[in-house]
């Protein structure tokens, strides 16, 4: 096992030194690590200060580091005499990363003896935390033997998660069991990690800190900035977010008929609309949207047009054509369809437009998320299997207002019982810094 872990460590090594900057994710990956060791030590020469105790966090995608950032931002107001470093895996986080507001910030180096000890002497740690599942083997062992803590939060390990397999469990057991603390998102995900090494006396359940952080942004949106009044309709509004082209087959073709089938409709009012947000809004992407709205003869425009021309913002579809506004535009949402349950990917966040009191609709691919399921639990989200059940189903909550308002109460009330976890995990942390300092 010892050979096989230094033999892919060898081969990433190599490759990257050879990887192109652009290309697939994988490649821009192993390219942005060229250098690593050395941006890191530089930056922390210039920033970090040994006399101030510092906080390395890591979360290895942009979904784990919403989890990292409320826990980040509250360490940072508590005590501002903290450092944090930040560091991520997938080339997806580079752009979200900077909101995390650390003094050091990139991405994290593959799991070699070389590259931990490298990392741990520049950043000088006084503790280190993981956010969800991401746990390095290696680092975890370099980090422990200098008794630097370590801890996981927002930790979760899904039933059917590969690293339940025999092999994973040898691999990963000794990072898990050296865990100083850990703040498990529910009981059955801590029952599921003691199952995976975890001590029963550093488990705790704190939460997951992405309902805080999904409540927080709701609450702060500013209905009067002008992307929203463009948008503000009285029409049933349906709003799509992180959309692939598997969900898309099924949903537009089931947002068409609904279209048609109010046509006569004198009621202009009543004719819904949909705000579609895909998941990567590239050319390659919109332009089958486009040219389905063609063929479907319904009106159609970007939201970049419709925020300046007001006609334009009257259009049946409204298609979102960049990234970054998802979060505000459920605001505007009667009911809400999340992409990813008809696409390998798997689900996106269903409790963002649950935080505004929207009820959810997804496709069936949801047995990885756990929010899903206690949605669904509260009546708050319906699964859809096809085009057929999903246009059922909007019809549903699109044109009856109160089913539509009671399923949409339960969906932000669920989000509201989560809340806290932040809290929690500052908590799990503190704890740790008061026993090294």
């Amino acid at each position: 096992m010892l050979a096989a872990r230094v033999a892919t460590e060898v081969a990433f090594q190599v490759a990257s030194h050879v990887a192109p900057v652009r290309g697939s994710k994988l490649w821009r990956s192993l390219a942005a690590r060229r250098g690593l060791l050395e941006r890191v030590a530089t930056a922390a020469r210039a920033v970090r200060s040994p006399a101030r105790p510092l906080v390395w966090m890591h979360a290895p995608s942009v979904g784990e580091g919403l989890q990292a950032r409320p826990v980040a931002h509250r360490l940072r107001a508590l005590h501002p005499d903290l450092q944090l470093a930040y560091t991520f895996f997938s080339p997806s986080a580079e752009s979200f990363a900077p909101s995390i507001g650390a003094d050091i910030t990139d991405y994290l180096p593959f799991d070699g003896r070389r590259e931990a000890d490298a990392m741990l002497d520049a950043l000088q740690p006084t503790a280190l935390v993981f956010v969800k599942l991401d746990v390095w083997p290696i680092l975890v062992e370099r980090a422990t033997a200098r008794n630097i803590p370590v801890a996981l939060l927002s930790a979760t390990l899904a039933a059917r998660s590969g690293r339940s397999g025999a092999w994973s469990r040898r691999l990963v057991r000794d990072a898990y069991r050296a865990l100083a603390g850990v703040g498990a998102i529910d009981e059955e995900n801590g029952s599921r990690l003691i199952d995976l090494g975890v001590r029963r006396d550093v488990l705790e359940v704190t939460g997951d800190t992405r309902f805080d952080q999904v409540w927080a942004r709701a609450e702060a949106v500013d209905r009067a900035q002008p992307m929203l009044q463009a948008l503000a309709s009285t029409r049933p509004t349906l709003v799509a977010g992180s959309t692939w082209a598997a969900d898309e087959a099924v949903l537009l073709g089931a947002f068409a008929r609904l279209v048609r089938a109010g046509a006569h409709d004198s009621d202009a009012a009543a004719r819904p609309r949909l705000l579609i947000a895909p998941h990567e809004p590239t050319h390659a992407h919109l332009a089958p949207i486009f040219e389905w709205a063609r063929r479907a003869n319904v009106s159609f425009t970007t939201l970049s047009a419709a925020e300046t021309d007001r006609p334009a913002a009257a259009s049946d579809v409204i298609v979102v054509d960049r990234i970054g506004v998802l979060g505000d535009l459920y605001a505007l949402a009667d009911v809400a369809f999340v992409g990813g349950g008809f696409h390998a990917a798997g689900l996106h966040s269903v409790i963002e437009p649950a935080a505004f009191g929207a009820p959810v609709l997804f496709g069936p691919g949801h047995h990885m998320s756990r929010e899903a399921g206690l949605l669904l639990n509260v009546g708050g989200a319906r699964v859809v299997a096809d085009a057929e059940a999903l246009e059922s189903g909007l019809r549903a909550w699109l044109f009856t207002s109160n089913a539509r308002a009671t399923a949409g109460e339960a969906a932000r009330a669920l989000v509201q019982s989560e809340l806290g976890a932040t809290a929690r995990s500052v908590r799990l942390v503190q704890r740790l810094l008061r026993e090294q300092i």
